[in-house]
């Protein structure tokens, strides 16, 4: 008796611990080919940000993007002339922050063609929406001492 009650412990502790069902609902929206369609600011003016350590706003406006979530890998290519384009990957993960809002924290760590980091480090956004045609991180930064939001707009794209 002892024995089955300590396995149904262990059994109920490692199923609290799965991931969350709105987390596995997300994977599956996420999957597929995306347009980063436009980068928005929370403030007027003119802002130099190079984001995810790699190019301008500019850049990466209009940059395709495809999210494989059965491995949490990815890739995004910068389209732009002007810019060092090209493919880049990814590794992500998607963790739920606050289920009654909705909201949820999008990790995302650039890597080589074989899923390695050359610098160890990654990026939190906040994942504000998705559905299945539309899609929005958002990160907070410092510019001069106040905190300036940037939203980027993702667009998904027919397979």
């Amino acid at each position: 008796m002892k024995k089955f009650l300590l396995l149904a412990v262990v059994v109920g502790f490692i199923a609290s611990c799965g991931v969350p069902k709105t987390v596995i609902q997300s994977k599956k929206v996420i999957k597929g080919n995306w347009t980063l369609s436009n980068i928005s600011y929370s403030e007027a003016g003119t802002f130099n940000t190079t984001l995810l350590n790699d190019a301008s706003k500019e850049c990466f406006e209009n940059s395709t993007w495809r999210f494989i979530p059965n491995n949490n890998s990815g890739m995004y290519t910068i389209n732009d002339g002007g810019c060092a384009v090209g493919e880049r990957n990814f590794i992500f993960t998607i963790q739920e922050v606050d289920a009654d809002t909705g909201y949820y924290d999008f990790l995302l760590k650039p890597t080589d063609a074989k899923g390695k980091s050359e610098i160890n480090a990654g990026f939190r956004l906040r994942l504000s929406q998705l559905s299945d045609t539309n899609m929005q991180w958002e990160q907070t930064v410092d510019a001069s001492g106040s905190p300036l939001t940037i939203s980027m707009n993702f667009i998904k794209t027919v397979e």
